[in-house]
């Protein structure tokens, strides 16, 4: 009997080892992040156990999970909710049931996931999607696409720029009663990566006339030539996108060969043809001195030829809108780009604010310090609430 206690002890001690993430000190509500965490952990460690056991891929596993939280389109009071497709692509509408007084502005919102998972069904999506119409009195589209592993790029671009320019048709926009001047784009994460690079498709389209009036990047992944940011240094042990986890996002979006996994872990999946495009990347020079932080930079070691020619995508502009040259960035139009203190993609945002300004583009920039990755989806964090009210304000001011 008197050895239950110590069972008792021993059983609560690895619960809390289990449970506990160190955290830096000005993270918010800190045990609901390491509640959070546990979660996704679990939910990881399970995939992985499936994949070592051959029954699924990680990225299905994960996407098993994920779906679990899918909501059907479910109109309230204020906003008529629907799903439908724009040239064969689902999409999910929210139209405000207020009668407008003018034509209503218009968003269209592409949702994250790595390109492997997520769906704009997923609740919190949905929510911000629904906050957004509501409060904006504006139509969004939440559009989705193809994932990886079964689909690879340009899959998932070719989708989200499909459904855009059928939304962008005057006939589609008129239908809909939005005003064609007041058109933007948003996306986060992988989503943000989505939208930088059709707003970038845009600038070379010439049949489509509507324009974008806003770009909203949300925490985006912008580029896949450098996993060596001080960013990736810094945050690559924390919570919701670790690292490990972001890399492999980046090589499941190409391919399911695990060999290119592991040069971009090693940093060394950039081959020396293509070391000229290393300039519009070059975090020592893009990046303010803050985030700097007495990092030193490392020329990354130059990879295989043998993996780019098989794998081409990861050096395609499409991917890693980073790599657009000056006189594409002139012509995008008003940006918000947020990025987080604690988030391996920080850098990515903040390399392409610097290098959207010094193009001569307008750019607001919030950075959110204390942040992890994520946090406009992130349920029952405070901090979620005053960064969606945030961009969501801007939205208000500037679309």
């Amino acid at each position: 009997m008197r050895t239950k206690p110590f069972y008792f002890l021993i059983l609560g001690t690895l619960i809390a080892y289990y449970m506990y993430t160190p955290l830096p000190d000005n993270v918010e509500e800190p045990w609901k992040i390491m509640l959070l965490n546990v979660l996704l952990k679990t939910m990881s460690y399970l995939a992985e156990l499936a994949e070592i056991l051959g029954l699924s891929h990680y990225m299905e596993s994960m996407m098993f999970f994920i779906s679990l939280e899918v909501v059907p389109p479910t109109s309230d009071e204020n906003v008529t909710v629907s799903d439908t497709t724009f040239n064969n692509i689902p999409v999910r509408i929210y139209v405000p049931k207020r009668k407008p007084e003018l034509l209503r502005r218009g968003l269209f919102y592409i949702h994250g996931g790595g390109w492997c998972f997520g769906s704009n069904a997923f609740k919190e999506y949905d929510l911000l999607s629904r906050w957004t119409a509501d409060r904006l009195d504006a139509v969004v589209i939440s559009t989705n696409y193809r994932l990886a592993p079964k689909y690879h790029f340009p899959a998932q671009f070719e989708d989200v720029y499909t459904a855009l320019k059928w939304f962008l048709h005057p006939k589609v926009l008129e239908s809909y009663g939005v005003d064609p001047g007041r058109v933007g784009i948003s996306g986060d994460s992988a989503g943000g990566n989505l939208a930088a690079a059709v707003a970038q498709q845009l600038l070379r389209d010439s049949d489509v006339k509507t324009k974008l009036k806003i770009q909203s990047l949300i925490y985006p992944a912008l580029q896949s030539f450098d996993m060596d940011l001080p960013s990736y240094r810094e945050n690559s042990h924390y919570p919701v996108l670790p690292r490990s986890l972001m890399v492999r996002f980046w090589s499941e979006y190409f391919t399911t060969d695990r060999s290119l996994e592991k040069a971009m872990l090693s940093n060394q999946h950039i081959p020396l043809e293509s070391s000229h495009q290393f300039k519009f990347v070059t975090w020592s020079s893009l990046l303010p001195e803050k985030f700097k932080k007495g990092h030193i930079y490392k020329n990354p070691t130059r990879g295989s030829l043998e993996l780019a020619k098989k794998y081409p995508g990861f050096l395609d502009v499409r991917a890693s809108p980073l790599l657009a040259d000056d006189n594409t960035l002139r012509g995008l139009p008003l940006t918000y780009v947020i990025t987080c203190q604690y988030d391996v993609l920080r850098d990515d945002g903040l390399m392409y604010v610097t290098r959207l300004q010094n193009a001569g583009v307008r750019v607001t920039h919030n950075h959110i310090e204390g942040a992890l990755h994520g946090i406009l989806s992130l349920p029952l964090i405070q901090i979620r609430y005053t960064a969606t009210n945030q961009y969501i304000h801007w939205l208000h001011e500037n679309l």
